[in-house]
């Protein structure tokens, strides 16, 4: 599947126009969900001042793994699973080409396609095709009826989702998964 720049970045508005502290929004995205968890890439820290070389990765599936199963999941809890919105953070994607959004101290280029087939992304990067294997992962991933958005900044060991209790359920009880119910105002485990 191949994802095409946005001609229109309005469908982007949602994040830029939040008002939301920015950490949150980038680690959360929009308010505007009932129900938020962290799905952990890496355990959370048994301790403060623990390092990420530190944590226990054994068993654990890769960020892109992990991303991909968790919009498995979130599709079927969706009516516009080939109608989603892809935003990829300049600062690990500066060789794409396309409309730029931005939200305070973020940058992002704005894409459209489909989670019906994650594996199989492809992206326009300067004026080619590029590999789904050679791209980053999204900062941000969201269905065009808002139903949920996956927010996944550069820093934390987990992507923070927004969504309706039901979608949440599914990623907490999927056993690829490790999930956990958040508040996107709280104060989130960190590794050093």
């Amino acid at each position: 599947m191949m994802l095409t720049p946005c001609s229109d970045v309005s469908d982007a508005d949602w994040l830029t126009a939040a008002e939301l502290p920015c950490q949150q929004l980038v680690s959360f995205g929009p308010s505007a969900f009932p129900a938020h968890s962290r799905v952990r890439f890496l355990p959370d820290p048994a301790y403060e001042c623990l390092s990420e070389n530190d944590a226990d990765a054994e068993g654990v599936l890769s960020e892109t793994g992990v991303l991909q199963a968790v919009l498995t999941v979130l599709a079927s809890h969706t009516s516009t699973q080939v109608d989603c919105h892809f935003a990829f953070w300049d600062g690990w994607a500066q060789e794409l080409d396309g409309p730029r959004v931005a939200v305070p101290n973020r940058s992002y280029f704005l894409f459209h396609g489909s989670v019906a087939e994650p594996l199989e992304w492809d992206i326009p990067s300067s004026g080619r095709p590029s590999p789904r294997q050679w791209t980053p992962d999204p900062a941000f991933v969201w269905a065009a009826d808002h139903a949920w958005c996956v927010a996944n900044d550069v820093d934390p060991h987990w992507a923070g989702i927004g969504a309706g209790v039901g979608a949440i359920n599914g990623l907490l009880a999927d056993p690829r998964l490790d999930v956990v119910v958040a508040d996107p105002a709280g104060e989130q485990p960190s590794y050093r």
